[in-house]
């Protein structure tokens, strides 16, 4: 019998309502959270996600997406999740949540060469255009705020874009900077963080379809992980002197 199947079994004896079906655990290409490293995913929050499949006998496959496919999927497919994602008011009815695994701060990046120093959000408005993927929860915050906003496909083309000049400010998280700015030809030497936009909890989002007891399960897992220590540990070896939320 595969091991997977005897500690399942053994899960819904312990955990009565615990479905088999297979979870479908999406994500992005994210370094160091999440990549594709000899064709297979890997990083921080993937290592955190595979600890969680194996500890709670859930059946499962990760697979890298584009974020927007990724979001409209675990919208409206059962048995699906979307990981990392950051927690806030406006998602919290449409998931259901397993986290936080990470604390991050989104903050406005630009290059060192332009010498600019803003020390509040309206400055950073003054300062122009500010290039943001559109499918992240940073432009709509920005939005909201009334920056102008230059939606970008991705990341790469939002660095590419402060490289070549055409923006001055990028924001962006500082737990996935190095990667991001690598994809744009860019290192965390060429640019220079001016302030804080705003804090984030990173979490495993579930679409609602998924059995309520599944999640519940992986929620007390990761609170085991916590206390056991294995998340930080998974969280010092991929980003050293981050501590878990």
């Amino acid at each position: 019998m595969r091991d997977w199947l005897l500690a399942a079994l053994l899960l819904s004896w312990a955990w009565p309502g615990v479905a088999l079906a297979e979870l479908l655990l999406l994500t992005e290409e994210a370094p160091p959270t999440s990549f594709l490293q000899g064709g297979k995913p890997a990083g921080l929050a993937v290592e955190v996600v595979e600890q969680l499949q194996q500890r709670s006998a859930t059946p499962a496959h990760i697979e890298l997406q584009p974020w927007t496919r990724g979001y409209q999927l675990v919208k409206t497919q059962a048995d699906t999740a979307l990981f990392l994602m950051v927690r806030t008011p406006e998602r919290e009815a449409l998931f259901q949540w397993v986290g936080p695994i990470l604390q991050g701060s989104t903050n406005f990046y630009s290059l060192k060469a332009n010498h600019l120093q803003l020390h509040s959000i309206e400055a950073a408005k003054q300062a122009g255009t500010v290039a943001v993927p559109k499918q992240w929860y940073t432009y709509e915050a920005l939005a909201a705020l009334g920056f102008d906003l230059y939606g970008t496909r991705g990341a790469k083309q939002m660095v590419s874009m402060l490289k070549a000049g055409r923006v001055k400010l990028i924001a962006t998280e500082d737990l996935t900077l190095r990667g991001e700015l690598a994809s744009g030809g860019l290192t965390p030497e060429e640019v220079e963080a001016q302030l804080v936009l705003m804090k984030s909890d990173y979490y495993i989002a579930f679409s609602p379809q998924t059995d309520a007891a599944v999640v519940a399960q992986w929620q007390h897992q990761l609170d085991l992980m916590r206390e056991d220590g294995s998340l930080a540990a998974i969280i010092q070896r991929w980003l050293p002197g981050v501590s878990q939320p």
